[in-house]
C-alpha cells in the first residue's frame, strides 16, 4: 500500500472585482476498493458565506460554496492524504470476448445493469463519427478477449495522438481531437471512451492525480505535478478496469482517483457562476508526495 499527500492549489485573478461567486468543486479523493481517503482539508480565500458538501449523482464528493463579497482574487487549496493499493494481476485472456460483454447491454436488461448502462451512450464531448468508429474497430476483431482489445487500443492512442498542452482546451470534443491527432490527458481519455462506446461497451471518465518522478539527478520541482485523467471500462469478471493512454499503462498504486463520470464535464475540478470579474487568469499547482 502506498500513501500520498496531495496539495492542489487553484488561484484566480480577475481584471475587475467579482461581486458574487457560486462554485462547485470536485477536489476530494474517492474511497474505492483500492483507495482510502484518509484526511481532506479545503481552504478557500476569501472565506465563503456558505459552504457544504454532498455526494453527486455519480457518488463523488462535491464541495459547494458561495462568496458574496467583492473580490479580485480567489484561492482554493485542497490538501488530501490518501492510501492506494496496487491493482490485482489481471490475465488478459481471462476476460470475456468483447462481443459477449456487449451482449450484456442488449434488451431486456435487468436492474443490475442500469449503473453500467449509463456509460454506454455518447455525450457532447465524446460523440463519435465514422472516423472514430473505424479507428476503434481495428482493435476489436471478432472473438478477441476484451482485455486484449483494450491493451491494444490504449497503446494505439498513446502512439497516434501527440501530447500537446496548447492544442486543445476543456471544451475540445473527440471529433476535434481526432482532427488534430493531439491533446492532453483529458482528450486522450475522451478518445478512449468514445472508441469503447462506439463498440457498444461501457466506459467512464476518471479524474485524479499521478505521482511523477523527476529526471535522474534532478530535484523534484514544487508545483510541477498536474491533474491527470484516464478512462475505465466495465469488464467482467474483473469489474471496472482503468487504462491510461497518456502513459500507455494500467493505472496502479501511483494513480490517485479523484472522481468519475461520463466525461470531463461531470467532474471538472472547479466550475460554477460568477457575477462580474470580466477576464481572468488562472494558475494551478499540484504536488503529489509520498507520505
Amino acid at each position: 500500500m502506498n500513501a500520498y499527500l496531495v496539495r492542489h492549489r487553484t488561484s484566480y485573478r480577475y481584471r475587475s472585482a467579482v461581486a458574487y461567486s457560486r462554485l462547485l468543486a470536485h477536489l476530494v479523493p474517492r474511497t474505492t476498493a483500492r483507495q482510502r481517503s484518509l484526511a481532506v482539508e479545503l481552504a478557500i480565500s476569501p472565506e465563503p458565506s456558505g459552504r457544504f458538501e454532498r455526494a453527486d449523482y455519480f457518488g463523488n464528493t462535491t464541495s459547494c460554496f458561495v462568496i458574496d463579497e467583492p473580490h479580485e482574487t480567489l484561492e482554493i487549496v485542497a490538501e488530501s492524504r490518501v492510501s492506494v493499493e496496487p491493482v490485482p494481476a489481471y490475465g488478459p485472456l481471462e476476460s470475456l470476448a468483447w462481443e459477449a460483454v456487449r451482449a450484456a447491454f442488449e434488451p431486456p436488461l435487468g436492474p443490475e445493469m442500469f449503473e453500467e448502462l449509463q456509460y454506454v451512450f455518447d455525450t457532447p464531448l465524446t460523440a463519435t463519427d465514422d472516423e472514430v468508429v473505424a479507428y476503434a474497430r481495428t482493435s476489436f476483431p471478432r472473438g478477441r478477449a476484451l482485455f486484449d482489445c483494450l491493451l491494444e487500443l490504449n497503446a494505439r492512442i498513446h502512439r497516434d495522438f501527440a501530447y500537446d498542452k496548447d492544442a486543445t482546451d476543456t471544451r475540445t470534443t473527440v471529433r476535434e481531437a481526432f482532427a488534430l491527432h493531439a491533446g492532453v490527458c483529458q482528450d486522450l481519455a475522451h478518445v478512449g471512451i468514445a472508441c469503447v462506446r462506439s463498440m457498444g461497451l461501457a466506459a467512464r471518465y476518471v479524474s485524479g492525480y499521478l505521482l511523477t518522478h523527476p529526471p535522474q539527478g534532478r530535484e523534484r520541482l514544487i508545483g510541477s505535478d498536474a491533474s491527470h485523467a484516464w478512462f475505465a471500462v466495465w469488464m467482467p469478471p474483473f469489474g471496472w478496469v482503468d487504462f491510461d493512454p497518456t502513459n500507455d499503462m494500467l493505472p496502479s498504486s501511483e494513480h490517485i482517483t479523484l472522481a468519475w463520470g461520463r466525461d470531463y464535464g461531470d467532474v471538472a475540478p472547479i466550475h460554477g457562476i460568477i457575477t462580474g470579474g470580466s477576464e481572468h487568469e488562472v494558475e494551478v499547482a499540484v504536488d503529489v508526495l509520498p507520505a
